[in-house]
Protein backbone atom coordinates (compact mmCIF):
# COMPACT_ATOMS: atom_id res chain seq x y z
CA UNK A 1 0.00 0.00 0.00
CA UNK A 2 2.93 2.37 0.64
CA UNK A 3 3.68 2.46 -3.07
CA UNK A 4 0.02 3.00 -3.96
CA UNK A 5 -0.58 6.14 -1.86
CA UNK A 6 1.71 8.48 -3.84
CA UNK A 7 -0.01 7.35 -7.04
CA UNK A 8 -3.44 8.03 -5.54
CA UNK A 9 -2.35 11.49 -4.43
CA UNK A 10 -1.05 12.33 -7.92
CA UNK A 11 -4.26 10.97 -9.49
CA UNK A 12 -6.41 13.13 -7.19
CA UNK A 13 -4.37 16.20 -8.06
CA UNK A 14 -4.74 15.50 -11.77
CA UNK A 15 -8.53 15.05 -11.41
CA UNK A 16 -8.72 18.29 -9.44
CA UNK A 17 -6.74 20.12 -12.15
CA UNK A 18 -9.01 18.73 -14.87
CA UNK A 19 -12.23 19.64 -13.08
CA UNK A 20 -11.06 22.87 -11.50
CA UNK A 21 -12.12 26.16 -13.04
CA UNK A 22 -9.41 28.51 -14.26
CA UNK A 23 -8.57 31.30 -11.83
CA UNK A 24 -10.28 34.70 -11.89
CA UNK A 25 -8.21 37.84 -11.39
CA UNK A 26 -10.05 41.12 -10.73
CA UNK A 27 -8.96 44.68 -11.52
CA UNK A 28 -10.72 47.99 -10.96
CA UNK A 29 -9.28 50.90 -12.93
CA UNK A 30 -10.18 54.57 -12.91
CA UNK A 31 -9.06 56.43 -16.05
CA UNK A 32 -8.39 60.14 -15.51
CA UNK A 33 -6.44 63.04 -16.89
CA UNK A 34 -3.52 64.19 -14.78
CA UNK A 35 -0.39 66.29 -14.94
CA UNK A 36 2.76 64.49 -16.06
CA UNK A 37 6.27 65.88 -16.54
CA UNK A 38 8.16 63.38 -18.74
CA UNK A 39 10.60 66.00 -20.09
CA UNK A 40 10.24 68.51 -17.27
CA UNK A 41 7.37 70.17 -19.13
CA UNK A 42 3.84 69.81 -17.76
CA UNK A 43 1.52 67.83 -20.02
CA UNK A 44 -1.97 66.42 -19.75
CA UNK A 45 -1.52 62.67 -19.48
CA UNK A 46 -3.93 59.75 -19.22
CA UNK A 47 -3.53 57.99 -15.88
CA UNK A 48 -4.91 54.68 -14.68
CA UNK A 49 -5.46 54.67 -10.93
CA UNK A 50 -3.25 57.76 -10.86
CA UNK A 51 -0.33 55.95 -12.53
CA UNK A 52 1.65 56.68 -15.69
CA UNK A 53 2.31 54.13 -17.12
CA UNK A 54 -0.69 52.22 -15.85
CA UNK A 55 -0.65 49.24 -13.47
CA UNK A 56 0.83 45.99 -14.73
CA UNK A 57 -1.37 42.95 -15.27
CA UNK A 58 0.25 39.89 -13.72
CA UNK A 59 -1.47 36.68 -14.77
CA UNK A 60 -0.99 32.97 -15.44
CA UNK A 61 -1.94 30.98 -18.53
CA UNK A 62 -5.74 30.55 -18.81
CA UNK A 63 -6.54 33.11 -16.10
CA UNK A 64 -9.83 34.93 -16.52
CA UNK A 65 -9.20 38.68 -16.26
CA UNK A 66 -12.12 40.78 -15.04
CA UNK A 67 -11.13 44.41 -15.65
CA UNK A 68 -13.65 47.04 -14.61
CA UNK A 69 -12.78 50.34 -16.31
CA UNK A 70 -14.31 53.64 -15.14
CA UNK A 71 -13.97 56.39 -17.72
CA UNK A 72 -13.46 59.65 -15.83
CA UNK A 73 -12.30 61.49 -18.95
CA UNK A 74 -14.48 64.03 -20.75
CA UNK A 75 -14.51 61.95 -23.94
CA UNK A 76 -15.14 58.31 -24.96
CA UNK A 77 -12.38 55.80 -24.22
CA UNK A 78 -11.33 52.25 -25.16
CA UNK A 79 -8.53 49.92 -24.09
CA UNK A 80 -7.06 47.22 -26.30
CA UNK A 81 -4.77 44.33 -25.36
CA UNK A 82 -1.82 44.10 -27.74
CA UNK A 83 -1.04 40.42 -28.39
CA UNK A 84 -3.78 38.90 -26.21
CA UNK A 85 -5.53 36.58 -28.66
CA UNK A 86 -9.08 36.80 -27.25
CA UNK A 87 -9.83 33.22 -28.25
CA UNK A 88 -13.41 33.02 -29.65
CA UNK A 89 -13.96 36.43 -28.11
CA UNK A 90 -13.33 39.40 -30.40
CA UNK A 91 -16.10 41.05 -28.36
CA UNK A 92 -13.39 42.04 -25.85
CA UNK A 93 -10.71 43.22 -28.29
CA UNK A 94 -11.15 46.88 -27.42
CA UNK A 95 -10.85 48.54 -30.83
CA UNK A 96 -13.60 50.59 -32.42
CA UNK A 97 -14.32 47.97 -35.07
CA UNK A 98 -15.44 45.56 -32.34
CA UNK A 99 -16.48 47.66 -29.34
CA UNK A 100 -18.46 50.78 -28.61
CA UNK A 101 -16.38 53.28 -26.63
CA UNK A 102 -16.96 53.72 -22.91
CA UNK A 103 -18.86 57.03 -22.61
CA UNK A 104 -17.56 59.74 -20.25
CA UNK A 105 -18.56 59.07 -16.66
CA UNK A 106 -19.50 55.44 -17.35
CA UNK A 107 -18.04 52.02 -16.70
CA UNK A 108 -17.41 48.89 -18.74
CA UNK A 109 -16.08 45.55 -17.50
CA UNK A 110 -13.83 43.60 -19.85
CA UNK A 111 -14.10 39.83 -19.34
CA UNK A 112 -11.23 38.15 -21.16
CA UNK A 113 -9.17 35.02 -20.81
CA UNK A 114 -5.46 34.64 -21.54
CA UNK A 115 -6.25 31.26 -23.04
CA UNK A 116 -3.27 29.10 -23.99
CA UNK A 117 -0.84 32.01 -23.86
CA UNK A 118 2.37 32.90 -22.10
CA UNK A 119 4.75 35.81 -22.47
CA UNK A 120 5.05 39.59 -22.58
CA UNK A 121 2.48 42.01 -23.97
CA UNK A 122 0.94 45.40 -23.22
CA UNK A 123 -2.38 47.23 -23.20
CA UNK A 124 -3.02 50.70 -24.59
CA UNK A 125 -5.85 53.15 -25.42
CA UNK A 126 -6.99 52.58 -28.99
CA UNK A 127 -9.29 55.56 -29.62
CA UNK A 128 -8.85 59.21 -30.64
CA UNK A 129 -5.03 59.25 -30.54
CA UNK A 130 -5.16 58.71 -26.76
CA UNK A 131 -2.06 56.54 -27.04
CA UNK A 132 -0.03 59.77 -27.30
CA UNK A 133 -1.17 60.68 -23.77
CA UNK A 134 -0.33 57.45 -21.93
CA UNK A 135 -2.87 54.97 -20.63
CA UNK A 136 -0.64 52.00 -21.45
CA UNK A 137 0.78 49.29 -19.21
CA UNK A 138 2.49 45.90 -19.26
CA UNK A 139 0.89 42.46 -19.40
CA UNK A 140 2.80 39.47 -18.02
CA UNK A 141 1.42 35.97 -18.58
CA UNK A 142 3.41 33.38 -16.64
CA UNK A 143 3.50 29.66 -17.37
CA UNK A 144 1.53 27.35 -15.10
CA UNK A 145 3.71 25.72 -12.44
CA UNK A 146 3.36 22.27 -14.05
CA UNK A 147 4.70 23.47 -17.43
CA UNK A 148 8.51 23.53 -17.76
CA UNK A 149 10.18 26.79 -18.82
CA UNK A 150 13.43 26.47 -20.82
CA UNK A 151 15.56 28.50 -18.39
CA UNK A 152 15.99 28.63 -14.60
CA UNK A 153 13.69 30.99 -12.67
CA UNK A 154 15.25 34.47 -12.74
CA UNK A 155 16.04 36.37 -9.56
CA UNK A 156 13.80 39.22 -10.69
CA UNK A 157 11.40 40.18 -13.45
CA UNK A 158 11.40 43.75 -14.80
CA UNK A 159 9.13 45.42 -17.35
CA UNK A 160 10.37 48.19 -19.65
CA UNK A 161 7.80 50.18 -21.64
CA UNK A 162 9.76 52.45 -23.96
CA UNK A 163 8.99 54.57 -26.97
CA UNK A 164 9.01 57.95 -28.61
CA UNK A 165 7.11 60.86 -27.08
CA UNK A 166 5.85 64.33 -27.99
CA UNK A 167 5.66 67.34 -25.68
CA UNK A 168 2.39 68.42 -27.27
CA UNK A 169 -0.86 67.11 -25.80
CA UNK A 170 -2.63 64.35 -27.69
CA UNK A 171 -5.45 66.72 -28.65
CA UNK A 172 -2.98 69.02 -30.42
CA UNK A 173 -1.34 66.09 -32.21
CA UNK A 174 -4.74 64.77 -33.28
CA UNK A 175 -5.65 68.23 -34.65
CA UNK A 176 -2.48 68.24 -36.78
CA UNK A 177 -3.41 64.87 -38.29
CA UNK A 178 -7.06 65.85 -38.79
CA UNK A 179 -5.93 68.91 -40.72
CA UNK A 180 -4.19 66.67 -43.24
CA UNK A 181 -0.58 67.02 -42.09
CA UNK A 182 1.96 64.58 -40.70
CA UNK A 183 3.45 64.95 -37.22
CA UNK A 184 6.84 66.52 -36.58
CA UNK A 185 9.76 64.44 -35.36
CA UNK A 186 9.26 63.22 -31.75
CA UNK A 187 10.74 65.28 -28.92
CA UNK A 188 12.42 62.36 -27.21
CA UNK A 189 12.17 58.83 -25.84
CA UNK A 190 10.71 57.65 -22.54
CA UNK A 191 11.47 54.58 -20.46
CA UNK A 192 8.59 53.69 -18.14
CA UNK A 193 7.21 57.19 -18.48
CA UNK A 194 10.43 58.99 -17.61
CA UNK A 195 13.27 60.67 -19.44
CA UNK A 196 16.95 59.82 -19.17
CA UNK A 197 18.17 58.33 -15.88
CA UNK A 198 14.73 58.76 -14.37
CA UNK A 199 14.44 55.07 -13.55
CA UNK A 200 16.81 52.65 -11.76
CA UNK A 201 16.81 48.84 -11.82
CA UNK A 202 18.74 47.31 -8.91
CA UNK A 203 20.34 43.87 -9.28
CA UNK A 204 22.45 41.57 -7.12
CA UNK A 205 25.85 40.59 -8.44
CA UNK A 206 25.98 37.10 -9.92
CA UNK A 207 22.21 36.73 -10.35
CA UNK A 208 20.18 36.56 -13.55
CA UNK A 209 17.18 38.78 -14.31
CA UNK A 210 14.42 38.85 -16.90
CA UNK A 211 13.66 42.09 -18.72
CA UNK A 212 10.39 42.31 -20.67
CA UNK A 213 10.73 45.16 -23.18
CA UNK A 214 7.90 46.62 -25.28
CA UNK A 215 7.96 49.39 -27.87
CA UNK A 216 4.86 51.41 -26.92
CA UNK A 217 5.86 54.41 -29.04
CA UNK A 218 3.98 56.11 -31.83
CA UNK A 219 6.31 56.37 -34.81
CA UNK A 220 9.83 54.90 -34.41
CA UNK A 221 11.70 51.65 -33.94
CA UNK A 222 14.40 51.59 -31.29
CA UNK A 223 17.53 49.68 -30.39
CA UNK A 224 17.87 48.34 -26.83
CA UNK A 225 21.18 47.62 -25.09
CA UNK A 226 22.70 47.41 -21.61
CA UNK A 227 26.19 48.80 -21.16
CA UNK A 228 28.85 46.13 -20.66
CA UNK A 229 26.38 43.22 -20.63
CA UNK A 230 25.26 40.51 -23.02
CA UNK A 231 21.56 39.79 -23.48
CA UNK A 232 20.09 36.32 -23.94
CA UNK A 233 16.86 36.39 -25.96
CA UNK A 234 14.33 33.92 -24.51
CA UNK A 235 10.83 35.00 -25.60
CA UNK A 236 9.09 37.02 -28.30
CA UNK A 237 5.39 37.83 -27.90
CA UNK A 238 4.51 34.53 -26.29
CA UNK A 239 6.96 32.20 -28.02
CA UNK A 240 10.13 30.77 -26.45
CA UNK A 241 13.01 31.49 -28.82
CA UNK A 242 16.32 29.89 -29.55
CA UNK A 243 18.52 31.42 -26.89
CA UNK A 244 20.86 33.57 -28.94
CA UNK A 245 23.10 36.18 -27.32
CA UNK A 246 23.03 39.82 -28.48
CA UNK A 247 24.94 42.99 -27.66
CA UNK A 248 21.95 45.08 -28.72
CA UNK A 249 18.50 44.34 -30.05
CA UNK A 250 16.06 46.13 -32.38
CA UNK A 251 12.45 46.38 -31.18
CA UNK A 252 9.95 47.76 -33.64
CA UNK A 253 6.65 49.51 -32.99
CA UNK A 254 4.19 47.34 -31.09
CA UNK A 255 6.67 44.52 -30.44
CA UNK A 256 7.54 42.87 -27.12
CA UNK A 257 10.51 40.65 -26.21
CA UNK A 258 12.11 39.09 -23.12
CA UNK A 259 15.85 38.91 -22.46
CA UNK A 260 17.87 37.44 -19.62
CA UNK A 261 20.70 39.50 -18.17
CA UNK A 262 23.30 38.10 -15.77
CA UNK A 263 24.83 40.66 -13.42
CA UNK A 264 28.38 39.35 -13.99
CA UNK A 265 30.29 42.63 -14.33
CA UNK A 266 32.17 44.75 -11.75
CA UNK A 267 29.80 46.23 -9.19
CA UNK A 268 28.84 49.74 -10.29
CA UNK A 269 26.12 51.52 -12.25
CA UNK A 270 25.58 50.92 -15.97
CA UNK A 271 23.40 52.53 -18.63
CA UNK A 272 20.32 50.87 -20.04
CA UNK A 273 19.90 52.52 -23.44
CA UNK A 274 17.18 52.92 -26.04
CA UNK A 275 17.90 54.88 -29.21
CA UNK A 276 15.89 55.44 -32.36
CA UNK A 277 16.58 53.37 -35.47
CA UNK A 278 16.42 54.39 -39.14
CA UNK A 279 16.09 58.09 -38.31
CA UNK A 280 18.46 60.82 -39.50
CA UNK A 281 18.27 62.44 -36.08
CA UNK A 282 18.97 59.91 -33.33
CA UNK A 283 17.06 60.20 -30.05
CA UNK A 284 18.43 58.44 -26.97
CA UNK A 285 17.10 57.76 -23.47
CA UNK A 286 18.73 55.90 -20.60
CA UNK A 287 17.87 54.20 -17.35
CA UNK A 288 20.29 52.93 -14.72
CA UNK A 289 21.25 49.33 -13.98
CA UNK A 290 22.69 49.51 -10.44
CA UNK A 291 24.45 46.69 -8.64
CA UNK A 292 23.19 46.50 -5.07
CA UNK A 293 26.72 46.18 -3.68
CA UNK A 294 28.04 49.21 -5.55
CA UNK A 295 28.57 52.72 -4.29
CA UNK A 296 26.87 55.85 -5.51
CA UNK A 297 28.50 55.86 -8.93
CA UNK A 298 26.57 57.02 -11.98
CA UNK A 299 26.97 55.74 -15.54
CA UNK A 300 29.18 57.60 -17.96
CA UNK A 301 28.25 58.32 -21.54
CA UNK A 302 25.91 55.62 -22.87
CA UNK A 303 27.35 53.27 -25.48
CA UNK A 304 26.49 54.07 -29.08
CA UNK A 305 24.30 51.76 -31.08
CA UNK A 306 23.28 51.08 -34.67
CA UNK A 307 21.48 53.89 -36.46
CA UNK A 308 20.35 53.47 -40.08
CA UNK A 309 21.90 50.08 -40.96
CA UNK A 310 19.07 48.02 -42.43
CA UNK A 311 21.06 44.89 -43.37
CA UNK A 312 22.27 44.58 -39.78
CA UNK A 313 18.70 44.68 -38.50
CA UNK A 314 17.44 42.31 -41.19
CA UNK A 315 20.09 39.71 -40.34
CA UNK A 316 19.25 40.02 -36.66
CA UNK A 317 15.54 39.52 -37.40
CA UNK A 318 16.31 36.37 -39.37
CA UNK A 319 18.24 34.99 -36.38
CA UNK A 320 15.09 34.98 -34.22
CA UNK A 321 13.91 31.38 -34.34
CA UNK A 322 11.41 29.29 -32.47
CA UNK A 323 12.66 26.92 -29.76
CA UNK A 324 11.14 23.71 -31.12
CA UNK A 325 11.79 21.58 -28.03
CA UNK A 326 10.51 24.00 -25.38
CA UNK A 327 6.97 23.75 -24.06
CA UNK A 328 4.66 26.65 -24.78
CA UNK A 329 1.51 27.30 -22.73
CA UNK A 330 0.83 23.56 -22.85
CA UNK A 331 3.27 20.71 -22.16
CA UNK A 332 3.61 19.77 -25.84
CA UNK A 333 6.73 21.16 -27.58
CA UNK A 334 6.32 24.34 -29.62
CA UNK A 335 7.63 22.47 -32.65
CA UNK A 336 4.83 19.90 -32.58
CA UNK A 337 2.77 22.07 -34.97
CA UNK A 338 4.49 21.61 -38.33
CA UNK A 339 3.28 24.77 -40.03
CA UNK A 340 5.53 24.21 -43.04
CA UNK A 341 3.67 21.01 -43.95
CA UNK A 342 0.22 22.66 -44.07
CA UNK A 343 -1.04 23.66 -47.50
CA UNK A 344 -2.02 27.30 -47.74
CA UNK A 345 -5.57 27.98 -48.89
CA UNK A 346 -5.06 31.58 -49.97
CA UNK A 347 -2.39 34.23 -50.56
CA UNK A 348 -3.05 37.79 -49.38
CA UNK A 349 -0.60 40.47 -50.48
CA UNK A 350 -0.79 43.76 -48.58
CA UNK A 351 1.02 46.89 -49.78
CA UNK A 352 1.25 50.10 -47.75
CA UNK A 353 1.15 53.52 -49.38
CA UNK A 354 0.91 57.20 -48.47
CA UNK A 355 -1.64 58.83 -50.80
CA UNK A 356 -2.95 62.38 -50.67
CA UNK A 357 -6.75 62.11 -50.68
CA UNK A 358 -8.97 65.19 -50.89
CA UNK A 359 -5.91 67.34 -50.30
CA UNK A 360 -4.98 65.61 -47.03
CA UNK A 361 -2.25 63.17 -46.06
CA UNK A 362 -3.64 59.66 -45.67
CA UNK A 363 -2.17 56.16 -45.44
CA UNK A 364 -3.55 53.06 -47.13
CA UNK A 365 -3.45 49.28 -47.57
CA UNK A 366 -3.88 48.05 -51.16
CA UNK A 367 -4.93 51.62 -52.02
CA UNK A 368 -7.75 51.62 -49.42
CA UNK A 369 -7.53 54.18 -46.60
CA UNK A 370 -9.76 53.02 -43.77
CA UNK A 371 -12.46 55.28 -42.35
CA UNK A 372 -14.39 54.25 -39.22
CA UNK A 373 -18.08 53.50 -39.65
CA UNK A 374 -20.84 54.97 -37.50
CA UNK A 375 -21.31 51.57 -35.82
CA UNK A 376 -18.71 49.03 -34.67
CA UNK A 377 -18.36 46.44 -37.41
CA UNK A 378 -18.75 43.49 -35.08
CA UNK A 379 -22.10 44.80 -33.84
CA UNK A 380 -23.28 45.53 -37.38
CA UNK A 381 -22.36 41.98 -38.35
CA UNK A 382 -24.08 40.44 -35.32
CA UNK A 383 -27.31 42.43 -35.72
CA UNK A 384 -27.25 42.16 -39.55
CA UNK A 385 -27.31 45.94 -39.94
CA UNK A 386 -26.88 46.74 -43.62
CA UNK A 387 -24.95 49.66 -45.01
CA UNK A 388 -22.24 49.76 -42.35
CA UNK A 389 -19.63 47.79 -44.30
CA UNK A 390 -19.29 45.52 -47.29
CA UNK A 391 -17.30 42.31 -47.32
CA UNK A 392 -14.61 42.38 -49.98
CA UNK A 393 -14.20 46.15 -49.72
CA UNK A 394 -10.43 45.66 -49.78
CA UNK A 395 -8.71 43.53 -52.46
CA UNK A 396 -6.40 40.59 -51.75
CA UNK A 397 -3.61 42.13 -53.85
CA UNK A 398 -2.09 45.58 -54.44
CA UNK A 399 -3.95 47.56 -57.10
CA UNK A 400 -1.24 50.04 -57.99
CA UNK A 401 -3.94 52.68 -58.23
CA UNK A 402 -4.54 55.88 -56.30
CA UNK A 403 -5.82 55.87 -52.75
CA UNK A 404 -9.49 56.06 -51.80
CA UNK A 405 -11.51 56.11 -48.58
CA UNK A 406 -13.49 53.04 -47.50
CA UNK A 407 -14.56 51.12 -44.41
CA UNK A 408 -12.52 48.12 -45.51
CA UNK A 409 -13.38 44.59 -44.41
CA UNK A 410 -11.88 41.40 -45.87
CA UNK A 411 -13.77 38.11 -45.71
CA UNK A 412 -12.02 34.94 -44.55
CA UNK A 413 -13.07 31.38 -43.75
CA UNK A 414 -12.60 29.80 -40.33
CA UNK A 415 -9.89 27.13 -40.33
CA UNK A 416 -8.26 28.47 -43.45
CA UNK A 417 -4.47 28.62 -43.59
CA UNK A 418 -3.27 31.74 -45.38
CA UNK A 419 -0.03 33.14 -46.70
CA UNK A 420 0.17 36.87 -45.96
CA UNK A 421 2.83 38.96 -47.69
CA UNK A 422 3.45 42.52 -46.53
CA UNK A 423 5.05 44.55 -49.34
CA UNK A 424 6.73 47.87 -48.58
CA UNK A 425 7.80 50.06 -51.51
CA UNK A 426 8.35 53.09 -49.28
CA UNK A 427 11.60 54.33 -47.72
CA UNK A 428 10.46 53.86 -44.12
CA UNK A 429 10.26 50.78 -41.90
CA UNK A 430 6.73 49.49 -41.45
CA UNK A 431 5.40 47.56 -38.45
CA UNK A 432 2.20 45.49 -38.64
CA UNK A 433 0.02 43.92 -35.96
CA UNK A 434 -2.73 41.31 -36.42
CA UNK A 435 -5.30 40.98 -33.64
CA UNK A 436 -6.70 37.63 -32.56
CA UNK A 437 -3.98 35.46 -34.10
CA UNK A 438 -0.36 34.46 -34.07
CA UNK A 439 1.51 33.89 -37.31
CA UNK A 440 4.73 32.21 -38.38
CA UNK A 441 7.34 34.48 -39.96
CA UNK A 442 8.54 32.45 -42.94
CA UNK A 443 10.59 35.01 -44.84
CA UNK A 444 11.76 38.60 -45.25
CA UNK A 445 14.03 40.18 -47.81
CA UNK A 446 14.66 43.24 -49.93
CA UNK A 447 13.17 43.87 -53.35
CA UNK A 448 9.85 42.78 -54.81
CA UNK A 449 8.15 39.61 -53.58
CA UNK A 450 7.29 36.97 -56.19
CA UNK A 451 6.24 33.34 -56.12
CA UNK A 452 9.91 32.36 -56.43
CA UNK A 453 10.52 34.06 -53.07
CA UNK A 454 8.92 31.00 -51.48
CA UNK A 455 12.07 29.03 -52.26
CA UNK A 456 13.81 30.90 -49.44
CA UNK A 457 11.03 30.42 -46.83
CA UNK A 458 11.85 28.99 -43.41
CA UNK A 459 9.28 26.20 -43.07
CA UNK A 460 10.69 24.67 -39.90
CA UNK A 461 11.39 27.05 -37.01
CA UNK A 462 10.19 30.50 -38.00
CA UNK A 463 9.22 32.57 -34.98
CA UNK A 464 5.52 32.88 -34.20
CA UNK A 465 4.28 36.26 -32.97
CA UNK A 466 1.60 38.91 -33.63
CA UNK A 467 3.65 41.99 -34.69
CA UNK A 468 6.22 42.11 -37.48
CA UNK A 469 8.39 44.69 -39.24
CA UNK A 470 8.82 45.21 -42.97
CA UNK A 471 12.02 46.96 -43.99
CA UNK A 472 12.17 49.72 -46.64
CA UNK A 473 11.82 48.48 -50.23
CA UNK A 474 11.31 44.99 -48.81
CA UNK A 475 8.75 42.29 -48.05
CA UNK A 476 7.87 40.03 -45.13
CA UNK A 477 5.90 36.80 -45.52
CA UNK A 478 3.80 34.97 -42.92
CA UNK A 479 1.85 31.74 -42.62
CA UNK A 480 -1.23 32.19 -40.46
CA UNK A 481 -3.89 29.70 -39.32
CA UNK A 482 -7.33 31.33 -39.27
CA UNK A 483 -8.30 29.56 -36.07
CA UNK A 484 -10.20 32.33 -34.29
CA UNK A 485 -13.68 33.38 -35.38
CA UNK A 486 -14.42 37.09 -35.11
CA UNK A 487 -13.83 40.56 -36.52
CA UNK A 488 -10.09 41.27 -36.24
CA UNK A 489 -8.09 44.44 -36.75
CA UNK A 490 -5.02 44.31 -39.03
CA UNK A 491 -3.16 47.59 -38.59
CA UNK A 492 0.00 49.56 -38.83
CA UNK A 493 1.62 49.80 -35.41
CA UNK A 494 2.81 53.26 -36.44
CA UNK A 495 0.00 55.15 -34.77
CA UNK A 496 0.04 58.07 -37.19
CA UNK A 497 -0.40 55.71 -40.13
CA UNK A 498 -3.04 53.68 -38.30
CA UNK A 499 -5.01 56.82 -37.38
CA UNK A 500 -4.88 58.05 -40.98
CA UNK A 501 -6.13 54.84 -42.54
CA UNK A 502 -3.44 52.13 -42.69
CA UNK A 503 -5.63 49.41 -41.23
CA UNK A 504 -8.56 47.16 -42.09
CA UNK A 505 -10.62 44.35 -40.55
CA UNK A 506 -10.51 40.63 -41.24
CA UNK A 507 -13.86 38.88 -40.69
CA UNK A 508 -13.10 35.24 -39.89
CA UNK A 509 -16.43 33.49 -40.35
CA UNK A 510 -17.88 30.15 -39.31
CA UNK A 511 -21.37 29.20 -40.56
CA UNK A 512 -21.92 26.91 -37.56
CA UNK A 513 -23.12 29.75 -35.30
CA UNK A 514 -21.95 27.67 -32.36
CA UNK A 515 -20.48 28.57 -28.96
CA UNK A 516 -17.81 26.02 -29.86
CA UNK A 517 -16.50 28.49 -32.45
CA UNK A 518 -17.37 31.87 -30.89
CA UNK A 519 -18.74 33.14 -27.61
CA UNK A 520 -22.09 34.93 -27.68
CA UNK A 521 -22.35 38.68 -27.40
CA UNK A 522 -21.58 39.76 -23.80
CA UNK A 523 -24.58 40.63 -21.67
CA UNK A 524 -22.95 43.94 -20.76
CA UNK A 525 -21.92 44.87 -24.31
CA UNK A 526 -22.21 48.60 -24.96
CA UNK A 527 -24.44 49.45 -27.92
CA UNK A 528 -24.00 52.55 -30.03
CA UNK A 529 -24.56 53.92 -33.52
CA UNK A 530 -27.18 51.95 -35.45
CA UNK A 531 -27.02 49.20 -32.83
CA UNK A 532 -28.41 51.51 -30.14
CA UNK A 533 -31.57 50.28 -28.48
CA UNK A 534 -31.11 46.65 -29.46
CA UNK A 535 -30.90 43.78 -26.99
CA UNK A 536 -27.79 41.76 -26.24
CA UNK A 537 -29.13 38.64 -24.54
CA UNK A 538 -31.10 37.91 -21.35
CA UNK A 539 -29.32 38.45 -18.06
Amino acid sequence: MKGVWPLLVVLCLLIDCINGEDAYVFFTWNVTYGDIYPFGVKQQGILINGQFPGPQIDSVTNDNLIISVFNSLDEPFLLSWNGVQQRRNSWQDGVYGTNCPIPPGQNFTYVLQVKDQIGSFFYFPSLAFHKAAGGFGGIKISSRSVIPVPFPPPAGDFTILAGDWFKQNHTDLKAILDSGHDLPFPDGLLINGRGSNGYTFTVDQGKTYRFRISNVGLTTSFNFRIEGHKMLLVEVEGTHTLQNTYDSFDIHLGQSVSILLTADQPAKAYSIVVSTRFTSQVLTATSVLKYSNSGGSVPGLPPGGPTTEIDWSLNQARSIRQNLTASGPRPNPQGSYHYGLVNTTRTIRLANSAPIINGKQRYAVNSVSFIPADTPLKLADYFSISGVFNLGSIPDNPTGGGGYLQTSVMAADFRGFVEVVFENSEDTVQSWHIDGHIFFVVGMDGGQWSSSSRLSYNLRDGISRSTIQVYPKSWTALYMPLDNVGMWNIRSANWVRQYLGQQFYLRVYSPANSWRDEYPIPKNALLCGRASGRKTRPL
